[in-house]
């Protein structure tokens, strides 16, 4: 597996590509207590700043943790194509409706009654820190290198694979 650090507009793009090929993320709060508290989240969009958005409920624990520590941590897994991501950023909550009007996706009515719920909030969350890991060639590519150094006896070099910093 090979390194390749990427920087602005390769990072943003990265970001964008991973997460939203995702979409379910693992979203880690209250990152000072362990065990750390997470769970699933989808994903609305990540924007052309590399910025990750989310609806949430302005009840859920969540939220309440991230009004008393903004920092977060989330874990994009797309097993399918052999592709990770984690980020570590801020958090913020938004409740005026010009961003939950924006932000809205109709699949958000299984767990509000409209983007007039009260109950509604959106998050954002800006990346500081984040690391990916992907394959090159797609997880075929890299299941037939794996099998043919089985078959072989031969070792894999894995040199299909590429991780690396994505720093907006």
């Amino acid at each position: 597996m090979s390194t390749e650090n990427l920087t602005h507009a390769d990072a943003i793009k990265k970001i964008k590509e991973l997460s939203e090929k995702a979409r379910i993320c693992m979203f880690a709060t209250d990152l000072e207590t362990l065990p750390i508290t997470s769970r699933p989240m989808g994903l609305q969009e990540t924007d052309e700043y590399g910025n990750l958005w989310f609806i949430s409920s302005d009840a859920s624990n969540k939220n309440f943790e991230i009004k008393d520590d903004n920092r977060v941590q989330l874990f994009f897994m797309n097993n399918s194509n052999s592709e990770y991501l984690s980020i570590y950023g801020e958090a913020t909550i938004y409740k005026d409706k010009s961003t939950i009007e924006e932000k809205w996706s109709a699949m958000a009515n299984a767990w509000f009654d409209g983007k007039d719920d009260p109950n509604v909030s959106i998050i954002r969350v800006e990346p500081k820190e984040s690391y990916y890991w992907d394959t090159k060639a797609g997880k075929l590519v890299s299941m037939l290198s794996f099998v043919a150094a089985a078959v072989t006896g031969n070792k894999t070099d894995n040199s299909d694979g590429v991780e690396g910093n994505a720093k907006i």
